[in-house]
């Protein structure tokens, strides 16, 4: 797999790596540990060495798992897990960060945090920066060796680029998410700060394999969330009506060239653009995990398909997103 620098004086990582919200067990489903670290196994063989958990996947399960499997194969894995969102909207402090940082340390089994991102916090927060004045400290004790942020709007990630010891943004994007590439991408370009890109399918969606008969399961929160009744909207579907995602899709369907699938040209297009360090596609199978590791063998998509997708966006999709963007 091809690598690419996380940030200045960051990591070198495989340009797709593996997000591990499904590992949780919980808002995709139940998923066994075995299987867990079959996906573990699969996604480090195709290359993929960089894991991006949370603290609240399953309530701590996700990074125990992770652990588990970082006790016998974790040479040359790098994990970034994010902190913060189980003391939203008003549980920010020092103290509570702290305490988050060393319980995810022990779930981990390592000494040091690689990575630690704040999770979604509230704008309000960031832009009072204490916060990072926190992380710096934990930083300075030896117990993360980088921080950034996961955002869930420009505005937010602008405010955290603010920040020049700032490693990475963790951002939303994908063919139906173009927003970040006017004025996100090229000042963290300018700063030497890495873009990771969550949701690169949309939840599934831009993997062309949904219809209006497919289902999702009652702890799915492609089910649950799906107007943004328990998180940001914007974390399911990118945002976009089910009913209206399947039209979208439908419509992307004759663009795909040929020899790719859908998921495979969504996912090469997010890698086409030099701001991105690495995309983290969840996968709930070793099979799926080792298909989004080709997506790095693939040839960037031509100029003519990116003014096309391009076009697609501002004409038909952005005004169905919803949530902060």
């Amino acid at each position: 797999m091809k690598t690419r620098t996380l940030g200045t004086n960051g990591f070198e990582i495989g340009e797709v790596g593996l997000g591990c919200w499904q590992l949780g067990g919980t808002e995709f489903g139940p998923l066994d540990e075995e299987t867990a670290h079959q996906i573990l196994s699969a996604a480090k063989d195709s290359g993929s060495n960089f894991f991006d958990t949370a603290n609240v996947y399953g309530a701590g399960r996700s990074e125990s798992l992770i652990g588990k499997y970082l006790q016998e194969h974790g040479q040359g894995i790098t994990v970034a897990s994010k902190t913060g969102r189980e003391v939203y909207p008003d549980g920010y402090s020092e103290e509570n960060l702290r305490k988050s940082i060393l319980e995810s340390i022990e779930k981990l089994g390592l000494n040091c945090l690689d990575l630690v991102q704040l999770h979604c916090v509230p704008h309000s927060i960031l832009r009072e920066g204490a916060i990072f004045d926190w992380l710096r400290t934990l930083r300075n004790e030896g117990l993360i060796r980088h921080f950034g942020a996961s955002v869930e709007s420009v505005d937010e990630g602008l405010t955290c680029l603010q920040h020049e010891d700032l490693l990475s943004l963790q951002v939303i994007f994908n063919p139906f998410r173009q927003k970040l590439i006017d004025e996100l991408f090229p000042r963290a370009a300018e700063l030497g700060v890495g873009i990771i890109v969550r949701l690169p399918l949309a939840s599934g969606l831009l993997s062309g394999k949904f219809s209006t008969e497919t289902t999702f399961g009652k702890e799915d929160h492609r089910n649950f969330n799906r107007d943004g009744a328990c998180f940001n909207v914007g974390e399911t579907f990118a945002g976009i009506p089910f009913e209206k995602g399947l039209q979208l899709a439908d419509q992307l369907r004759p663009l795909v060239p040929e020899g790719m699938t859908m998921a495979q040209m969504s996912q090469r297009w997010i890698l086409d653009f030099e701001a991105v360090s690495v995309i983290i596609p969840g996968a709930s199978s070793p099979e799926q995990a080792r298909e989004n590791a080709t997506v790095s063998t693939l040839p960037p998509l031509s100029a003519e398909l990116h003014d096309t997708l391009c076009e697609f966006y501002s004409r038909d999709v952005h005004e169905h997103i919803r949530g902060p963007y």
